[in-house]
């Protein structure tokens, strides 16, 4: 199994859904390490354009293969373009508020909520960037095959035109909402990996490059890991790019 075949097959069960929110697509599927006494945890968050067709259940691979590794994970759902109040600002929204939820989560699982990361795959990745522009709370980030530049993807017709149907408009109709919610604009303290396949059809490897030359300049800690693979690759643990992935993950998470 490669590429876009990961997003038909079952991944293995969760060990439990936990709801953060009231909204139905507040919740998060939470994977522990069998025996580990506290663990470190990745905040994952799934792709899929920002649109309300494309749900949590693919990034339950990665999930359990970063599991099986020794790090706990929470992978979210949040309110998509298509669901009531999905899109900008309430996507991010609902991830930040799982963020905040995770004092609640560490009392009744074995977790270590100090040591944190946030992972996120296309549309995940930019909601993971943007999500640590405003919070605290993690360690590092890692930004796979990332949507990070939003107005170079309305520039490319990403997706035919995601990007307008998440911020609710093109730069000129809502230019606050491209200052607001792109990864290339904000400030980013935390240290990102950006990870990207060169053969990417779907976000060109391209926007990472700029991004991570752009983020350098201004003195982040950014680095790039360009890796011989398409845009799936990089979340099916059965492929020859998962090992770097997960590597950097551990790598990041070391205290």
């Amino acid at each position: 199994m490669s590429g876009e075949d990961i997003l038909s097959k079952v991944p293995p069960p969760a060990d439990a859904r936990i709801v953060y929110g009231s909204d139905p697509h507040q919740f998060g599927d939470l994977r522990l390490p069998k025996g580990a006494k506290s663990p470190p945890l990745a905040i994952v968050i799934h792709g899929g354009f920002w649109r309300a067709r494309y749900d949590l259940v693919h990034a339950g691979h990665l999930c359990a293969a970063l599991t099986k590794a020794g790090i706990a994970t929470w992978n979210l759902e949040y309110r998509r373009v298509g669901d009531s109040g999905g899109g900008w600002p309430g996507s991010l929204q609902d991830i930040a508020a799982a963020v905040r939820f995770l004092p609640r989560l560490a009392k009744h699982a074995p977790i270590d909520a100090r040591r944190l990361i946030a992972i996120g795959h296309s549309a995940g990745g930019h909601l993971a960037l943007t999500l640590a522009a405003h919070e605290s709370a993690f360690n590092a980030v890692i930004a796979l095959a990332s949507v990070s530049d939003l107005r170079r993807a309305y520039d490319l017709h990403l997706s035919n035109d995601a990007v307008v149907e998440f911020l609710g408009g093109t730069p000129s109709q809502v230019p606050e909402h491209y200052s607001q919610a792109s990864p290339m604009e904000l400030k980013i303290m935390v240290p990102q990996a950006i990870i990207h396949g060169t053969h990417d059809d779907i976000v060109p490897v391209e926007m990472s490059r700029v991004y991570v030359e752009a983020k350098r300049k201004r003195g982040e800690n950014v680095r790039l890991l360009e890796l011989d693979c398409g845009h799936f690759e990089l979340i099916d643990p059965s492929s020859h790019a998962w090992p770097a992935i997960q590597q950097a993950a551990l790598d990041l998470l070391k205290p």
